[in-house]
């Protein structure tokens, strides 16, 4: 390996979108770890790296040490995961204070290893009012041992990224100040649902298009199909008739979930993927036209994967809900490449490549 080259470990790396937009970027992937051993084909198969079934805890200093042996620039990326930090689960925290513990772990990695980079991304609700102490012990941590932090939310679309998700992107060196690079997109020319997925061919409701096995839509049943037929461009459920409502939507505590069963539109970025994004009743996640949910493909596009992205060993027979948890796990590869990028030009402030 050359001592030139920038190398990456990615913890809690799922199928691999942080390490990927790094890998495009030109960075060496060096390794990827996570629990979810089912992610280990889609990752090793595009980002030429290994990947490892570990719990983080699990995971020593001195074994990415030897990781990182004979890189030049030695990269620790995570995005640990963010369910952790969701609204619903801080109400409910004490019932599982385990956790919380994911990102002390990345911490205690960062000491045990003292890379010369850290990225982390995370949900944006982390820097609110009852989950920042845990961002801020993280920060802490890293200033103590001497790194320049810099972190912010980032609005998706900003970076040419066709979905309304906010991510916070932190990012810390040894080497010196350091920051992401300025936007690349604003309101005016956002990456919209239809420079995304327009052109796609037409397929209904439970129907894979023979060219594509991950262009394949999730059925649905005959209420359901009466439903999307019964919404409008950029419609509901308060749309519908009384008839098709669902009970919950009519009672005071349903009305706020305006975005169940609704469609998206052509002319603004999308919602943001979820790990239910293939499925009508789980958000706007409607075809703007078509009478069905989106595809998989679609998903994945607007998460920015590319086309030939693999992420089954056999595509013919994928699950659709283990596709969808995938994708709407992962961090848009076009992020990973706006972190990498952001690294490169700290890196040639300094004169370090």
């Amino acid at each position: 390996m050359s001592k030139n080259k920038i190398g990456v470990i990615d913890l809690f790396c799922g199928i691999g979108g942080l390490s990927y937009g790094m890998y495009k970027s030109g960075f060496d992937i060096i390794a990827g770890y996570d629990i979810d051993g089912t992610c280990s084909y889609a990752y090793e198969q595009n980002n030429n790296s290994v990947f490892h079934k570990k719990d983080v805890s699990k995971i020593t200093g001195a074994e990415l040490s030897k990781l990182f042996d004979g890189y030049k620039i030695k990269v620790l990326a995570g995005c640990a995961p963010c369910q952790p930090f969701s609204s619903y689960a801080f109400k409910v925290k004490d019932k599982d204070k385990n956790k919380y513990n994911l990102l002390y772990q990345f911490g205690r990695l960062v000491e045990e290893t003292l890379p010369d980079i850290v990225t982390m991304e995370n949900v944006s609700q982390i820097e609110s009012f009852n989950q920042k102490p845990v961002l801020l012990d993280f920060v802490s941590k890293l200033e103590n041992m001497g790194y320049h932090i810099s972190y912010k939310t980032v609005f998706c679309p900003d970076y040419g990224i066709p979905q309304t998700r906010k991510r916070l992107v932190l990012l810390a060196s040894k080497l010196g100040e350091i920051s992401l690079i300025e936007p690349t997109h604003t309101k005016g020319n956002y990456v919209t649902v239809a420079d995304a997925i327009e052109k796609l061919p037409p397929i209904k409701a439970g129907e894979t298009y023979i060219g594509d096995p991950l262009h394949r839509s999730r059925s649905l049943n005959e209420l359901n199909l009466t439903r999307i037929k019964a919404t409008p461009y950029g419609g509901g459920w308060k749309d519908w008739p009384e008839e098709l409502r669902l009970e919950c939507h009519k009672k005071d505590s349903g009305k706020s979930f305006g975005s169940v069963y609704g469609r998206m539109v052509w002319e603004e970025p999308s919602p943001t993927m979820t790990t239910l994004c293939t499925g009508l009743g789980n958000g706007r996640f409607g075809h703007p036209v078509q009478d069905r949910a989106i595809s998989v493909r679609e998903a994945a596009i607007l998460q920015t994967f590319p086309n030939d992205y693999r992420f089954f060993e056999n595509e013919a027979e994928i699950s659709i809900s283990k596709a969808s948890r995938y994708i709407g796990n992962a961090v848009p590869p076009k992020l990973g490449e706006v972190t990498a990028e952001s690294i490169k030009r700290h890196l040639k402030e300094l004169d370090q490549i």
